[in-house]
């Protein structure tokens, strides 16, 4: 087993219970995993409490950006590997982080693939993609960004590693139509008094998703995953929007 005993492993949860086992799992040789919880109400933390190299934290969301840095701030080392609950990292990944000379002045970014119910999906805007998760919490930390939340990467350098991260998002479409809902309402907050939008918008914004998700991105090619995707990703550009339409005109009445 590798060990990584400079890095520290963050994680946020909110009843992960389903993949969280897994992702453990894959950081076992990391001697530092913070978990920041915000409210689960499975079986989570009971999981999580089963690894000895688990630090377990409670704290109501306050948006994704914010959620990051704290769970940042608990950290023992100034090296910070961050993982989704529902994310594997596979083992040329972690065999490459060990073998990293690990330069302040640089961020690590992983190849991720993403699945749905267990079938990998590379179509419908869930093509591969890469996504930087390793920092030196002395050279830069997360903008606050309620969703959709980033690392300021301003005077860093960003250098691709080999290896996977793994990421099993939806399981059904019930997962999936919530996650659309939670999302669109963070933006809608986020962006409440800094943009304008109208109902057309949403509507012309939801149109334009999907045929981009489907044709373009070739969702078609995915069954009826990729139709579902593709219009869970249409519906959540609509309903950003609209939200955002309606906040914006409630401040007005």
């Amino acid at each position: 087993m590798q060990n990584f005993s400079n890095i520290s492993v963050t994680i946020l949860t909110k009843n992960s219970a389903s993949r969280l086992r897994q992702c453990l799992d894959a950081l076992q040789g990391f001697d530092e995993v913070v978990i920041l919880d915000n409210g689960s109400s499975d079986n989570t933390l009971a999981i999580a409490r089963e690894y000895t190299n688990v630090q377990i934290y409670e704290h109501p969301f306050l948006g994704f950006g914010k959620m990051r840095n704290m769970s940042v701030s608990f950290c023992k080392n100034d090296w910070i590997l961050w993982v989704d609950s529902d994310e594997v990292l596979d083992k040329a990944l972690l065999d490459t982080v060990e073998s990293l000379p690990l330069n302040p002045h640089q961020l690590y970014r992983f190849l991720r693939k993403q699945y749905y119910h267990g079938k990998y999906i590379n179509g419908a805007g869930w093509g591969n993609d890469k996504v930087i998760r390793l920092f030196n919490k002395n050279s830069t930390s997360f903008n606050d960004k309620d969703v959709h939340e980033g690392l300021i990467t301003s005077g860093l350098q960003v250098v691709d590693v080999l290896g996977v991260i793994h990421h099993y998002s939806y399981e059904n479409a019930t997962q999936l139509l919530a996650k659309m809902n939670h999302y669109s309402t963070l933006f809608a907050e986020q962006n409440q008094h800094l943009k304008q939008t109208h109902p057309i918008i949403a509507y012309l914004k939801k149109t334009f998703h999907f045929w981009n998700y489907f044709i373009i991105k070739k969702g078609f090619l995915y069954g009826y995953e990729g139709y579902l995707i593709s219009y869970c990703n249409a519906q959540g550009a609509f309903f950003k929007y609209m939200k955002l339409y309606e906040m914006n005109q409630k401040e007005k009445a």
